[in-house]
């Protein structure tokens, strides 16, 4: 199982992200991440295996994350071993759109192999990042 959690409010994204992570861990997990929008605009990422505590530690230690839009995740791994690289949310990359996401996709290798073939480059071994650089993949060539 895993645990997802959004909010946009007018007040700091991450405590509240970590909030709604933490009443999910009874679910199960093996790593936790979260991403916000800054208020310039800049998507910001930090994600980790093992236990919240762990995010919680490279969220305090490094450069906080500031912004009051933002997705959090709990991972149980069903593609690709748990490690930071797995851990969502997966970020296209261009670095405008993350995506979480709970259940299996069966074609996951059809698709990011299409994409590989298109020049796309994957960084995780997880069936989710497919819908990430997808998405991406579409937003970019319909910009031009």
């Amino acid at each position: 199982m895993c645990g997802i959690i959004g909010f946009a409010g007018k007040t700091e994204a991450v405590p509240i992200l970590l909030d709604g992570l933490e009443r999910l861990e009874y679910r199960g997990y093996d790593s936790a991440g979260v991403a916000v929008i800054s208020a310039d605009g800049r998507l910001q990422v930090k994600k980790s295996k093992g236990r919240l505590s762990v995010l919680r530690e490279l969220l305090d230690s490094q450069n906080p994350l500031s912004g009051n839009i933002g997705i959090g995740h709990t991972r149980w791994a069903t593609h690709g071993e748990p490690n930071d690289t797995n851990a969502h949310p997966h970020v296209g990359q261009e670095g405008k759109i993350a995506v979480v996401h709970n259940g299996i996709i069966e074609n996951y290798l059809e698709i990011k192999n299409s994409l590989i073939r298109k020049g796309v480059v994957f960084s995780s071994d997880t069936d989710t990042e497919v819908i990430v650089q997808l998405l991406e993949y579409y937003y970019k060539k319909n910009q031009t």
